[in-house]
């Protein structure tokens, strides 16, 4: 994929988490307040699906502790209902908890949890709700504490315990926007379902082999607009010397250039375009992949299962990949500097100019898009490790094997470019 393409893809996949950002609402309420202790969500409104997250603020000199009830929900939610009464919704998903603990907030701390793996379960009604906390005093820490990590110890099994109950204001669930239902059921759900197909007909239900196979499937089915992309990439690039001559010869004249440009465009069957259309096609679906591989293995996503799928158990899946990653943790040294290494292959030869010419190319012809292109090709690959390193290691597997068929992509579309350069010097002009 070719620098300014990748860049693009970038900036696209950033717009879309703007697009969900600014769908979900980020304006925090009004905070009710007890004794500096505070509980909010982080919006008045959400739409369907949106995550709903709490956020606690300690300002006392005390620590407290909130009870760890695993795999029921954090905190208690209530629904204004039909009845116009408030009625508590609760859900026990099948998901791994760890050792019941009491998560400690020191004196000073502020503390976010969101209802990831619940979420659908409790707030796919429309209406209103309000979140309900306990928080149990902790009297095993001393009110001079200054440390900012979070530490847990187990609560206290004990009737005589000082507790502390908070509610948030009333926030509002409100039906998912055109683009959300679009974007859920065009792109997100099918391919969730392709992945947890794959996965429950393979052996051992492996989801690394399972994203190795979706990945290229859908690498495939992309395969030829793709393909007439980077093509169309490699020609401008190659025509990028001449267009900056024309540039220098008529840099007075407007109109010439143009006209110019579009003579050599048409002169070597070029359209600028070509690079631009086929790999906006891709980008919702590769948007997409990157977030079913992301959140794929959320039970809480159960519900966009098809009805052959129901039945089948995410605990089920197997996510140590060749036993030696772990897809559902970060990996913050050795795949992100494997994705970087095939980036910058990738990107070095998309970047491959041509040889002939090469004394006149080495004077003035090196263009400012050349030239961007090249620190590029550095700059973009620790971009992409430093992404990696963030997010969990499937998302990685994933760009890896995507790059992968990418390289192996480019060197046949060079070869192709060259041969027909060849092909265009051999036969005489009425035949090429």
């Amino acid at each position: 994929m070719k620098a300014k393409d990748l860049l693009l893809m970038v900036v696209v996949f950033l717009l879309v988490n703007y697009a969900f950002n600014f769908f979900y609402g980020k304006d925090t309420q009004q905070t009710i307040t007890s004794d500096s202790v505070t509980i909010e969500t982080t919006s008045k409104e959400y739409k369907q699906n949106d995550l709903v997250t709490v956020k606690i603020s300690n300002k006392t000199a005390n620590s407290y502790t909130i009870k760890d009830e695993c795999p029921n929900e954090p905190f208690e939610v209530l629904y204004h209902n039909k009845d116009k009464q408030w009625t508590e919704k609760t859900s026990t998903p099948d998901i791994k908890c760890d050792i019941q603990s009491g998560l400690t907030i020191k004196a000073g701390e502020e503390k976010t949890i969101d209802y990831k793996s619940w979420n659908h379960a409790l707030f796919s009604n429309l209406g209103k709700y309000k979140i309900r906390a306990t928080l149990i005093l902790d009297t095993t820490s001393t009110s001079n504490e200054n440390s900012q990590q979070v530490t847990q110890q187990t609560v206290p099994d004990d009737s005589t315990v000082q507790t502390k109950i908070l509610e948030t204001p009333e926030f509002e669930i409100k039906p998912e926007g055109w683009f959300g239902m679009v974007w859920t059921a065009g792109f997100y759900q099918p391919i969730y379902n392709i992945l947890i197909f794959i996965v429950s007909v393979i052996p051992f239900h492996d989801l690394g082999f399972a994203i190795l196979i979706l990945t290229i499937i859908i690498r495939t089915i992309l395969l030829v607009p793709s393909q007439k992309a980077l093509k169309s990439q490699r020609k401008m690039n190659e025509l990028q010397p001449k267009l900056a001559k024309i540039k220098e010869k008529y840099k007075d004249n407007q109109e010439e250039i143009a006209k110019e440009t579009m003579a050599l465009w048409k002169e070597h069957k070029v359209n600028p375009m070509g690079s631009c259309l086929p790999l906006l096609i891709q980008f919702p679906i590769l948007i997409a992949l990157f977030y079913v591989i992301q959140d794929g293995l959320n039970p809480d996503k159960a519900y966009l299962l098809y009805e052959p799928l129901k039945t089948f158990s995410i605990n089920s899946i197997n996510v140590n990949f060749l036993g030696i990653l772990d897809l559902t943790k970060f990996n913050t040294f050795l795949l992100p500097l494997f994705v970087g290494i095939l980036q910058f292959l990738q990107m070095k030869l998309a970047l491959v100019s041509k040889k002939e010419d090469k004394q006149q190319e080495k004077k003035k012809e090196a263009t400012e898009m050349e030239t961007a292109g090249k620190a590029m090709m550095y700059f973009m690959p620790v971009m992409i490790a430093m992404f990696t390193a963030s997010v969990p290691a499937g998302v990685g597997l994933y760009w890896s094997i995507s790059t992968t068929y990418g390289i192996i992509q480019q060197i046949v579309v060079n070869r192709q470019v060259e041969a027909e350069k060849v092909k265009i010097r051999v036969l005489p002009p009425e035949k090429a």
